[in-house]
């Protein structure tokens, strides 16, 4: 196994690390589970850098790389709504476009035509992970303008998830259909 899909295969093992971490009662847990969730993320933009510059882009990597992307958001969107930081309807718009943008590259990557991410599913990604370890962290942050970071980057990370969502699905059906 390649370094890039190693690194893929780690972002996976540190989903149930992260969801054990910042679902019990532990000290600094939220640290501990900010962090953890921070390392998972920047092996996202890592092994797919690393995969492109060692001439190591795999069938695995292509199919694992967005799996671990989806499981990473998925279980810590779901993790917030059940520690009651997260509106559930909130997580269900984002999980939701996750899935039908998924859905609609699989189908045209079986006509042959292969939907790379946009700029705008790039921005997203960003948006999401910094939404989410605001406010795992937003607890140990003491003012009143502190506190309000979190909603705030959680409703811009909607609004930025749900507008290149739009897109993906103008791009699949200007591609054809």
């Amino acid at each position: 196994m390649n370094l890039p899909n190693s690194l893929t295969l780690l972002r996976i093992f540190l989903i149930p690390l992260f969801v054990i971490i910042i679902s019990v009662k532990v000290p600094n847990g939220d640290y501990i589970a900010a962090g953890i969730f921070i390392i998972a993320a920047l092996t996202d933009s890592l092994d797919g850098y690393l995969a492109r510059k060692m001439k190591q882009v795999t069938k695995l990597g292509i199919i694992l790389d967005p799996l671990a992307d989806k499981l990473l958001i998925t279980a810590a969107l779901i993790s917030l709504v059940e520690l009651g930081r997260v509106p559930g309807w909130i997580a269900i718009v984002i999980l939701g476009r996750e899935f039908a943008v998924s859905g609609l590259r699989i189908i045209k990557a079986e006509e042959g035509v292969i939907i790379p991410a946009s700029m705008w599913g790039k921005i997203k990604t960003i948006s999401q992970i910094m939404a989410v370890v605001v406010i795992i962290l937003q607890d140990g942050f003491n003012s009143v303008t502190s506190l309000a970071l979190g909603p705030v980057m959680l409703y811009l990370a909607l609004i930025i998830t749900v507008y290149s969502g739009v897109e993906y699905y103008y791009r699949y059906f200007s591609v054809g259909s």
